[in-house]
């Protein structure tokens, strides 16, 4: 059982008959996992987690909550080894859009204070933060940054509402990683891994804090409510 991209690489260069389910939030022929998403390696297979992907939709969400906003802030992590994948599809993204993006780049708890700094500098009217684990890590500063320089912004985890965050828009992790275990199950019980084609992630949630869209004034449109999978109040 492997998990992220650079672990499923390790793996897939130690042997070549093992079993290995990987769990990916990149795209996993991008990243160099498998060759084909319905016809994987012998002995490699999974699930596509997609935490990246899904910026045109979360830049969306923001201009539907934020229409009169001018430039929308975009949080990446340079560090991270899919940020120029990430960079790519939020430019792409921004210009079917017509939406004018600003990146911002922080590997560091310095470096996001200085991001936000000058955001604030900049008068960024809305932040999408891209998928990464430094920024998971670090959920409750980069809300607090937030909230302190007071930017509306959209993450990709739940969690990140949870916590006091604005809004979140991605997959449902607990459903992904259910679905690896049930390939799990499968493959010890005699399947081959090469009947089974990778698998991407079919259930997303939205969550929206009504409590932070209060604290920062802002009104959620009763629309974007209706959409949401989960409200917090």
């Amino acid at each position: 059982m492997a998990g992220a991209p650079p672990a499923a690489r390790a793996a897939k260069a130690a042997t070549t008959t093992i079993p290995i389910v990987f769990t990916s939030g990149d795209d996993p022929v991008q990243v160099g996992l498998v060759s084909s998403l319905a016809r994987p390696e012998a002995n490699l297979t999974g699930i596509h987690i997609f935490f990246t992907g899904l910026e045109s939709k979360k830049l969306g969400l923001l201009r539907q909550l934020l229409p009169q906003v001018s430039t929308i802030g975009a949080l990446v992590n340079p560090s991270f080894p899919s940020s120029e994948i990430q960079t790519h599809d939020l430019q792409t993204a921004a210009r079917a859009l017509n939406e004018n993006i600003q990146f911002m780049r922080a590997g560091s708890e310095a470096e996001l204070e200085s991001a936000f700094a000058k955001m604030k500098q900049l008068q960024i009217g809305a932040l999408l933060t891209a998928a990464d684990p430094f920024f998971n890590s670090v959920r409750d500063k980069i809300i607090a940054l937030a909230a302190e320089n007071r930017i509306p912004a959209i993450y990709e985890q739940r969690a990140f509402a949870v916590s006091g965050g604005l809004m979140s828009y991605g997959t449902d992790v607990t459903d992904a990683y259910r679905q690896a275990g049930v390939y799990t199950g499968r493959i010890l019980k005699g399947e081959k891994v090469a009947d089974l084609p990778v698998l991407q992630s079919t259930k997303f949630e939205l969550v929206i804090n009504l409590k932070t869209a209060k604290a920062l004034g802002l009104d959620v449109p009763l629309p974007l409510q209706m959409t949401a999978d989960e409200v917090i109040e």
